[in-house]
């Protein structure tokens, strides 16, 4: 079952959206509670393949674990490759996690409750596939596919603007991917095959075969900023973000959630899987435009948010700014510095995936926030707001835990993740690692604030008998509040499975 086990994960969530097309519009509930149930599966397969993952095994470029490797389209040089190695493993768990804690929240859809609940499990084997494929066809094929379900559950079932986000979000992913498609054909033709194709679309082949070089002085660098191009708008970086605010605020609630805590971090997870291993010299010729980027994503990001008055767009904005982080400890990594270690990159590489999981877990729980308290109050306002903690003290308690984890309060999950990012650009960049704690500042204030307006100070009357968060909702979060305090008081057992993959990476740069 071992070398099967990528299989089961991947495409269980589609078997199940095909069982739900039998199932009668009528019978909602069946539809809801087999959407839930099959969801299930995976999330339990991706806990069997944390525990049975080897963290000292083989990692990507070398090679991957639990490893299928068939024919597919031999013509072309085509194979159904997949793997997964320490960056992919805590991915996989994560979307199957906020996968089934989404359709448990959506519970109360009733407006073409078959078609939504169908669409997400789709979605669902659309990431879970690009996590794990290693041929870039397959991977290609997943990471299209993610596009069109979200595009519906924006448009049909998101906010009053919602055909407008769901095509700008459509329009700027589809323009990533199309000129990703073109860098990763100009790779294909310079990588050698074998059996029937004289080329191949094997990640590994490609990370074997010294890219950089087959393609080039001319074409590698628009290889690498094609490649760039199509994984920055996913994260997205500053100047390409301005699709995500309209898009999580018109999305559904699940939606924002699965928005956030997985599709962005396709972004930053191309950076490590394709980018870096397979285009190392471009990595480290242009590190200083990523670090650039990355920065003014951390400060710009956090001074937008503070500028909201929509509870759920500062969340969209702190996005930006959290994923800033990201790409610093990945630009850091890669960084032409003499005084960077591999210790040092590699660090910076463990905040970097540290940032990806913690944010996904993060977000994932104030966007769940955020629809709780919106259903109630049919607001998202935050000058409506005040003293609600003292109305609905389940709700305010979960809201202050998910905001000091996200602005990084030690002891909570979001600040292990930051401390590594800035330990290991310590040492590529002291100036950039120095103006990006003002992020950190600046978040702390946006997020107290919002603290503040919320749930503290005088009470507004309109919302004196404000319900509290109900047994569906708290189920929903409770498993996201556990993994923020517990990887922020033991981050161990995460550590362990990204480690080995950061040094590998880390030590073609070191």
């Amino acid at each position: 079952m071992d070398s099967w086990i990528l299989t089961l994960i991947t495409f269980i969530p589609l078997l199940g959206a095909v069982v739900i097309l039998f199932i009668p519009r009528s019978q909602s509930g069946a539809i809801k509670w087999t959407a839930v149930g099959i969801s299930f599966i995976p999330l339990v397969l991706s806990i069997l393949l944390w525990s049975w993952y080897n963290p000292n095994g083989l990692q990507f470029p070398e090679g991957a674990q639990f490893m299928v490797n068939l024919p597919w389209i031999d013509q072309i040089g085509v194979r159904y490759l997949m793997g997964v190695d320490g960056i992919s493993v805590p991915m996989v768990f994560l979307t199957t996690l906020l996968v089934t804690l989404s359709l448990i929240y959506s519970l109360f859809i009733e407006n073409r409750s078959k078609e939504y609940f169908w669409l997400f499990l789709l979605l669902e084997t659309g990431m879970l596939g690009t996590f794990m494929a290693l041929d870039f066809f397959l991977f290609y094929v997943f990471w299209e596919l993610t596009l069109v379900p979200m595009y519906f559950l924006i448009g049909i079932w998101g906010g009053p603007r919602r055909e407008y986000a769901a095509i700008k979000f459509f329009l700027y992913t589809l323009v990533g991917s199309v000129v990703m498609l073109l860098a990763i054909l100009a790779m294909y033709f310079a990588t050698p095959g074998t059996g029937l194709s004289s080329h191949t679309f094997s990640m590994l082949a490609m990370a074997d075969a010294g890219m950089d070089i087959r393609l080039g002085s001319v074409l590698a660098p628009l290889v690498f900023w094609g490649l760039f191009l199509g994984f920055a708008i996913k994260v997205p970086i500053w100047p390409f973000h301005t699709w995500l605010p309209d898009a999580h605020v018109e999305a559904p609630t699940a939606g924002s959630v699965i928005l956030a805590g997985v599709l962005l971090k396709m972004g930053t997870y191309g950076f490590l899987r394709v980018l870096l291993p397979i285009l190392p010299d471009m990595s480290q010729r242009f590190w200083m435009h990523l670090a650039i980027l990355a920065l003014i994503s951390i400060i710009y990001g956090a001074l937008v948010a503070m500028a909201q008055k929509d509870l759920k767009k500062l969340i969209a904005y702190s996005s930006v700014n959290h994923m800033g982080y990201v790409i610093l400890g990945i630009a850091a990594a890669v960084a032409v510095s003499s005084t960077a270690s591999v210790t040092d990159r590699a660090m910076a590489l463990n905040g970097a995936m540290l940032q990806m999981f913690n944010h996904g877990v993060i977000t994932g729980a104030l966007f769940l926030l955020v629809g709780v308290i919106y259903e109630r109050a049919h607001t998202r306002d935050l000058d409506a707001f005040g003293g609600l903690w003292a109305r609905v003290p389940i709700f305010g308690g979960l809201f202050l835990v998910a905001c000091f984890a996200s602005l990084g309060l030690p002891g909570l999950s979001g600040f292990v993740g930051e401390l590594f990012v800035f330990r290991g650009a310590f040492a590529s960049s002291i100036l950039i690692t120095a103006l990006a704690t003002i992020g950190i500042v600046i978040t702390a204030a946006y997020l107290l604030w919002t603290i503040q307006r919320v749930l503290l100070g005088p009470a507004n009357p309109k919302y004196e008998k404000l319900p509290d968060a109900d047994t569906r909702e708290v189920v929903s979060l409770a498993p996201l509040m556990a993994l923020m305090i517990a990887f922020g008081i033991w981050p161990k057992p995460i550590l362990d499975i990204i480690n080995t993959a950061s040094t590998a990476i880390a030590r073609m740069f070191g």
